[in-house]
């Protein structure tokens, strides 16, 4: 493994995200258990491997604690037998609940990270992109795969290898600053890959909230920018809570409408806390990600009601027929269900990115092509960086509080733990660690042996 690879994936994710693991405390007699949010192991991460763990804090003087509810009376024999008894049962959480989309074993081909980014690099480079951007490009793939987001890692790769043939991406392109405060920028992504303007963008965001405590920047004439989250964990490396934001083609419906007018439009939140945990917020303000029906559709399987809508702008549950009629439901789905609460953060995204760095935005922006574009996307991205320590002090110390208070909420099923935003991935990259690599399906092998040939790298190697 590459030096850059080890310190991005191996120790700044475990850095930032895991923190030391705490010592197993002594279980004399007499002593009672009590859950906290940085120690013992409860029964659905334990099955799956959970990156962040829970630990026992022997506390005296009280009764014997439940993981489930800290007032009970259960005992640490019962709570073991319940532990063991959930693992046997549950199917995994990030299985049955969020990562749906995750193949059965017999679907996979194992990837070892370090491969995997090296395959993405060699693409990249074949396709006329400077080693120095590929890299970048191939860092926040990897990432985004190794945190489990496969519909925007290796999944994605074609696409960009297209866009950047056919001249609708500059693969060498740098962004310039067109105008700037102290506090602000408004740059000109020159139609540059969107890692190299999302890095840079942040980068700049970050700077300025180290001099003045808030940075915003905005950027215009970029492309698809990947994981949000990979630009707000950005900022938590440097001690600072981030926001990203980026449009994306016309993807999704406004409440009421049968035609798609608005992108999938994520957002990212990312704030540090003690010991390296950390809040990761990153969600797309559709009901899903469009990677997700595309990885659907790859894998030949439906959709679950209320992701996107049929031509005839009643909900579908086939995968081709809604990446044809790309048309996806806003979070919350019909208006009924509160769906104009996606379809409003969807707009205020499209404010942010589009229309206030002067890019495109709604219809404007071209069309989805995962086949390479005739044209540039023009897409609006905003990033923001604010710096803790201009506001109360204490505040890592407060979120990993607030962490403790949420993780320790009675379960209404102990095989279903409550986690925080960043939690799913923590165990994702856990469970990629312990089996050694990434599980891609079968299908996406193919792709990429097919992507081999065409460009004349050297094919994918599987474990």
């Amino acid at each position: 493994m590459s030096a850059p690879i080890v310190g991005l994936l191996r120790g700044t994710a475990k850095r930032l995200l895991v923190g030391p693991a705490a010592p197993t405390p002594p279980r004399g007699p007499g002593a009672v258990v009590r859950v906290t949010a940085a120690t013992m192991t409860t029964p659905a991460l334990e099955a799956n491997s959970a990156r962040w763990r829970l630990t026992a804090q022997i506390q005296g003087g009280r009764q014997p604690s439940n993981i489930a509810d800290p007032s009970s009376d259960r005992t640490l024999e019962e709570i073991n037998h319940l532990r063991r008894s959930a693992s046997a049962r549950v199917g995994s959480f990030y299985h049955t609940q969020r990562r749906t989309m995750s193949s059965a074993a017999t679907k996979q081909g194992l990837v070892a990270v370090e491969e995997a980014r090296r395959f993405m690099v060699d693409c990249l480079v074949k396709a006329k992109t400077p080693l120095a951007h590929a890299k970048q490009q191939a860092d926040l793939l990897t990432e985004a795969d190794y945190r489990g987001h496969f519909s925007h890692g290796m999944n994605r790769l074609e696409m960009y290898i297209n866009d950047l043939h056919k001249n609708a991406c500059d693969g060498a392109a740098e962004p310039t600053i067109l105008n700037e405060t102290p506090a602000t920028a408004w740059v000109d992504g020159n139609n540059g890959l969107g890692a190299v303007v999302g890095n840079f963008c942040m980068d700049l965001a970050i700077k300025k909230a180290k001099e003045v405590g808030v940075g915003w920047v905005c950027a215009k004439r970029s492309n698809h920018y990947g994981i949000a989250g990979w630009y707000t964990m950005r900022a938590m490396n440097a001690g600072c809570i981030g926001m990203s934001m980026t449009n994306t083609s016309p993807l999704a419906s406004p409440t009421r409408s049968k035609e798609a007018a608005l992108g999938t439009n994520p957002i990212s939140v990312g704030a540090p806390a003690l010991d390296g945990d950390g809040f990761v917020l990153d969600m797309a303000t559709t009901a899903v990600a469009v990677g997700k029906i595309e990885m659907q559709r790859r894998k030949n399987e439906p959709i679950p009601v209320g992701w996107a809508q049929g031509p005839d702008g009643h909900p579908t549950t086939d995968a081709s027929v809604a990446f044809d009629t790309a048309c996806l439901m806003p979070v919350g789905g019909t208006e009924l269900t509160s769906g104009y609460k996606g379809y409003g953060l969807g707009a205020m995204v499209e404010m942010f990115c589009g229309v206030l760095a002067g890019a495109n935005y709604a219809t404007k922006i071209r069309k989805w092509t995962h086949a390479g574009a005739d044209s540039e996307a023009d897409l609006g991205q905003c990033f923001v960086a604010i710096n803790p320590a201009c506001f109360a002090p204490g505040f890592e110390d407060r979120l990993s509080d607030m962490h403790s208070i949420l993780r320790n909420m009675p379960m209404t099923d102990p095989s279903h733990p409550v986690l925080v935003a960043g939690d799913p991935e923590r165990i994702h990259m856990k469970k990629v660690d312990g089996e050694g690599g990434l599980a891609y399906h079968v299908n996406q092998i193919k792709t990429c042996t097919e992507l081999s040939e065409r460009l004349g790298v050297k094919p994918i190697e599987v474990v």
